[in-house]
């Protein structure tokens, strides 16, 4: 068969998978800690060579295909909002919130005080401090330092747990929390209190990249068309024959 077709498909099958990445991309760039997904390509043989490969066949049919997206860990705009308990990071880290399905790591800082007093997120999930355990503000006036340190009313009570994973050891859930797989190290971010973090994705190149994406689908689709068109005159020339 030939290897226009090979390298057709999978170049189809590679950008219809960029496709849903970018358009969730898109989809979130509003969205407070989000943290964008870029494509991963790896470098696959066309089978059916066996033995007979040689360095023209590896040039020939040896094609990048998607082999997956991965975490961008790049840092996103801050918007200073005056509320104490809004906190952005700046550098490299996450915090840590306690879920119902276990802890889980987010760059979204809109966080709140319980009536029990527990620092928590909108979804009521408490925010872990550097040992893994709930944040408690007292009453009072909050202060939070560049190292995470919270205060209240002139008294310590907690730091914020800050930490950071390899890109690959993050798995997203949803739009801004991630599973780490990996064992966490101390983040090196510095807390930014009255401060959100945006997306690392904004709606211009977003736009751009869903765009750049699609029509790089409907082209190789076209040249489906064409490959398929070409066999099945190939077909009813040569069937002709017998």
């Amino acid at each position: 068969m030939d290897s226009g077709l090979y390298a057709a498909y999978t170049g189809l099958l590679a950008r219809t998978q960029a496709l849903d990445t970018a358009a969730n991309n898109l989809a979130n760039a509003g969205t407070n800690g989000f943290r964008a997904q870029r494509d991963v390509f790896r470098e696959v043989l066309a089978g059916g060579l066996g033995a007979q490969t040689s360095q023209v066949g590896d040039s020939v049919n040896g094609f990048g295909v998607l082999g997956g997206s991965r975490v961008d860990l790049g840092q996103g705009p801050t918007v200073a909002t005056a509320n104490p308990l809004d906190l952005a990071l700046d550098g490299s880290g996450f915090f840590a919130i306690q879920t119902k399905q276990g802890v889980r790591y987010t760059r979204d800082g809109s966080f709140t005080r319980s009536p029990e007093g527990v620092m928590q997120t909108a979804a009521g999930e408490s925010v872990m401090d550097q040992s893994g355990q709930p944040i408690t503000l007292p009453s009072g006036a909050v202060e939070v330092s560049g190292d995470g340190t919270v205060s209240v009313s002139g008294g310590v009570v907690a730091k914020v747990g800050v930490f950071k994973f390899p890109a690959g050891d993050l798995t997203a859930e949803g739009a801004n929390r991630f599973l780490a797989t990996g064992t966490p190290t101390p983040g090196d971010a510095t807390v930014k209190q009255g401060a959100l973090e945006g997306a690392n994705q904004d709606a211009i190149h977003g736009t751009m990249q869903l765009i750049l994406v699609q029509r790089q689908a409907e082209m190789l689709q076209k040249a489906l068309n064409v490959f398929h068109n070409d066999f099945d005159k190939t077909a009813v020339d040569e069937l002709s024959k017998v």
